[in-house]
């Protein structure tokens, strides 16, 4: 039985995960804003390959770039535009799953914030770390 599993929006993208979500954390880094339309984008780590997909084949990817000029590969839904999945060069062990697809999203509690830097001045941050850019 898997340990994490959501859809996109339309649902034909599918995917799940029988590991453990390695971290939760909010990225308010410029770029997840304006992926996702609003203040902050709130992730799921899961180790790199752990994902199953059903419907991959509906997943298209934009290649952005990172600060350290590495690649930051944003994975959607080709027939909705849902924000399913990232993957970054700089962190090669780790998937994101963008957490609004999850179907469970009652258990999430982000431990870590990242680029506070470029947190809207509005947004209250929550418990956790905190993190002025990238952590590390």
């Amino acid at each position: 039985m898997p340990k994490i599993a959501g859809a996109c929006l339309c649902g034909s993208v599918r995917y799940e995960s029988a590991a453990d979500a390695v971290m939760t954390a909010v990225c308010h880094c410029e770029n997840c804003q304006r992926q996702t339309g609003t203040a902050f984008s709130i992730i799921v780590g899961v180790p790199a390959g752990s994902l199953r997909f059903e419907g991959e084949e509906n997943l298209a990817t934009y290649r952005d770039r990172g600060t350290s000029g590495k690649a930051v590969d944003r994975r959607f839904c080709r027939s909705c535009g849902s924000p399913v999945v990232t993957a970054v060069e700089v962190m090669p062990a780790l998937h994101f799953i963008k957490a609004g697809t999850l179907h469970d999203r009652s258990w999430l509690r982000p431990t870590a914030h990242f680029w506070c830097d470029s947190a809207q001045p509005w947004v209250e941050l929550g418990e956790g770390q905190r993190y002025p850019r990238n952590p590390g």
